[in-house]
């Protein structure tokens, strides 16, 4: 996983732990507190898939160069075995 995706990841884990912890400390009552968490969690679980998506979308990006390059290499390779072969 590149640096990115670690610090995404990392971010959103810290941000729910913030988020958990603030609502458990915090002076309210039973009810109140349980539509918090639920509204958190949902809150948490859009923003992971986000970045999940974020994170899947470079991966592709990256792969998809990766194959752009190596089929450039590839191309190379056999112009200069052609070469070569057309020399002896």
């Amino acid at each position: 996983m590149s640096s990115a995706g670690k610090f995404l990841a990392g971010f959103v884990v810290g941000g729910a732990i913030g988020a958990i912890a603030g609502i458990l400390l915090a002076p309210k009552s039973g009810e109140e507190t349980r539509r918090e968490i639920c509204d958190t969690s949902k809150d948490l679980l859009k923003r992971a898939d986000e970045t999940v998506k974020e994170i899947k979308e470079k991966a592709d990006d990256v792969m998809s160069d990766m194959q752009k390059k190596g089929d450039e290499i590839k191309e190379k390779l056999q112009n200069l075995l052609e070469k070569q072969k057309t020399e002896a």
